[in-house]
């Protein structure tokens, strides 16, 4: 049976945004994990090695593969500062095309840098993720 790498662990999560080493990147992830606390009322938790989480639930798929997933995260990678949202951004068009200068992959988000969106609109999409979560 296929076991998911990135799983829940105690590693401290103001550890690893300190290792980030772009200031402005720093800056946004402290920043996300303020507005990720404040919509889920959960702490910041690490999943695997680089991704911030809050909350979590558990999924079954048809297949028999089972495992445990945070309800929203996000990563501070080199590209972009990654955001995982439990819900379909394809439904989200109308406001995503308020949200600034963004990308988005399977179930991802994909920002440069916080100053190029509009953090009302990140947070409404933030709040959907979370809301929409098993």
């Amino acid at each position: 049976m296929y076991e998911l790498k990135t799983k829940l662990n105690d590693a401290s999560v103001l550890d690893f945004i300190n290792t980030v080493d772009e200031t402005q990147k720093k800056s946004d992830a402290y920043e996300i994990i303020d507005m990720m606390k404040e919509i889920s009322g959960q702490e910041p938790k690490m999943w695997g090695g680089s991704i911030v989480g809050f909350g979590s639930y558990h999924y079954k798929y048809k297949s028999g593969n089972e495992g445990d997933w945070m309800k929203i995260g996000f990563s501070p990678r080199k590209q972009a500062l990654t955001l995982y949202l439990s819900c379909d951004l394809s439904q989200h068009e109308a406001t995503l095309q308020k949200l600034g200068k963004y990308k988005t992959g399977k179930g991802c988000l994909y920002i440069k840098k916080l100053t190029d969106v509009d953090m009302n609109v990140l947070k409404v999409l933030i709040e959907e993720g979370y809301n929409k979560a098993p």
